[in-house]
């Protein structure tokens, strides 16, 4: 069964490894040079992060930026993909931060464009830049 519960300050080399792989494999046009284990640090600073374990194994985790009601991270290990811990993740979210609820998502990240409108997010406005992404809100 998949558990939801806070970071401790011992997840985090997990946290980490699980960061970089995730997102050497979402973000696939990106270089997979350009990422480093302590981007996690770097981009969860002063966030709120819940993880989702089973079996004592992290499987994905959630970082909430929690004065703006923002979701800026969600990432899942790969293998562990479909069985419902984005969910449950998002789920949390909605415990946490008042709705609305925003978040970003990479125009090239089809498949998890896909999963927040399945989840009820709507899209917002696409901004272009460099690398394009959604503003998507969660009412």
């Amino acid at each position: 069964m998949i558990h939801i519960r806070e970071m401790k300050e011992t997840d985090k080399p997990s946290l980490r490894q699980l960061y970089l792989d995730s997102r050497r494999v979402a973000f696939y046009w990106s270089d997979p040079e350009s990422m480093h284990l302590a981007d996690f640090d770097h981009d969860t600073k002063e966030e709120h992060v819940f993880i989702a374990a089973l079996d004592q194994r992290i499987i994905g985790f959630i970082s909430l930026y929690l004065p703006d009601n923002f979701i800026h991270c969600l990432f899942i290990d790969p293998r562990f993909k479909g069985q419902g811990t984005g969910h449950l993740l998002l789920e949390k979210a909605k415990q946490s931060l008042h709705l609305p609820m925003t978040l970003k998502c990479l125009s090239r990240n089809t498949p998890a464009l896909a999963f927040y409108e399945k989840e009820g997010w709507e899209k917002i406005n696409e901004v272009a830049v460099q690398d394009p992404y959604w503003n998507m809100i969660y009412k």
